[in-house]
């Protein structure tokens, strides 16, 4: 199998790319050592500090780049959720390599040994650590929270950058990968005897699809096991079970492809517009038992027409995407 380059799986990881544009601390971890040994950089890196919280995350959907935390509030909780942490992260590490500061060194090695400290045993990651009694402890591939830090986790054992976290610490990474593997193996759901895809969301004992907020059910997902496959297509040495679980899961995408319609966005609330000249689509969320994609509005109920959605989370939720072109293109290089 030809192993994808960090940089194309950079353009077709879906759940971070697609989904989410990359945060203002991994836009920062982007920069040339010179730029951290700058005043801007210097700046830029306090304010990252000031952020941290106690355990040793950073809150998510907060530019932590720009400000820093005002002291006369309550710093919020730190999460793994929207790549909240790994940007962090990832600036530390090139900012220490920069500058060898010791505070640099320090703060990754406290969120590093947080977010290792964060996997459950069978593999897993959940959104927040220490846990929380709502759905946020369940095992998260939604938006791609745990395709994020297995990434992440890989380039920490790649890259020069991350040397700072010595032997040890290696070792810890590489079997977390390996258990974060396993746990992606288990968690694929089986209809009638078949691999198919993932839960955005998976319990975090049994491994089983759980519901996370009203609209997000137990369900087949389109988007998120989209990124799932890409990341296992990018594995260098895939195992046999590996193997399987790409091959059942690109063979389910083929199956659940929407043809004949194309995605309207914009103005007007989104809706499927028929079009026989578009390229296939795929929803963001199929039932399990009957492969039918589904919808759902805050009031949890389930309907099987985009346009019974309301206003609401029919325009502020992706619920169709073009993410199984990707994985056929990506699927197509890996079998050469």
């Amino acid at each position: 199998m030809q192993r994808i380059s960090i940089a194309i799986l950079a353009v077709f990881a879906v759940n971070a790319s697609l989904l989410f544009a990359a945060t203002p601390a991994e836009k920062v971890a982007r920069q040339p050592g010179e730029w951290f040994r700058g005043a801007e950089g210097q700046q830029t890196l306090r304010c990252i500090l000031s952020w941290q919280t106690d355990h040793g995350d950073w809150p998510k959907n907060i530019d932590t780049t720009k400000k820093p935390f005002p002291a006369d509030r309550d710093k919020p909780n730190g999460s793994f959720d929207n790549s909240a942490t790994i940007g962090e992260l990832q600036a530390l590490a090139r900012a220490f390599q920069a500058t060898k500061q010791d505070e640099y060194k320090s703060a990754f090695l406290k969120g590093f040994d947080h977010l290792l400290a964060a996997q459950y045993p069978n593999g897993g990651w959940p959104q927040y650590f220490p846990l929380s009694k709502n759905y946020h402890r369940h095992i998260t591939f939604n938006d791609g929270t745990m395709i994020n830090i297995m990434q992440f986790l890989d380039e920490v054992t790649e890259e020069p950058a991350y040397d700072l976290i010595g032997d040890e610490r290696l070792l810890r990474t590489r079997k977390a990968l390996e258990r974060g593997i396993q746990c992606i193996l288990e968690c694929q759901i089986v209809v009638d005897g078949e691999r198919t895809v993932w839960c955005a969301q998976h319990h975090a004992e049994t491994l089983s699809p759980v519901l996370a907020r009203s609209y997000e059910h137990p369900s087949l997902s389109g988007a998120e096991s989209a990124g799932i496959l890409l990341y296992l297509m990018d594995l260098p040495e895939p195992s046999p079970r590996v193997i399987k679980a790409v091959e059942s899961g690109v063979k389910w995408f083929d199956s659940a492809k929407v043809n004949g319609y194309r995605y309207r966005k914009g103005k007007e609330l989104p809706s499927l517009i028929a079009d026989q000249d578009a390229p296939p689509i795929w929803a963001r969320f199929y039932e399990i038992e009957t492969n039918r994609p589904m919808f759902s509005d805050r009031d949890g109920k389930i309907v099987y027409n985009l346009d019974q959605v309301g206003e609401e989370r029919r325009s502020g939720y992706t619920w169709y995407g073009t993410w199984g072109t990707k994985v056929a293109k990506a699927h197509a290089k890996w079998k050469k």
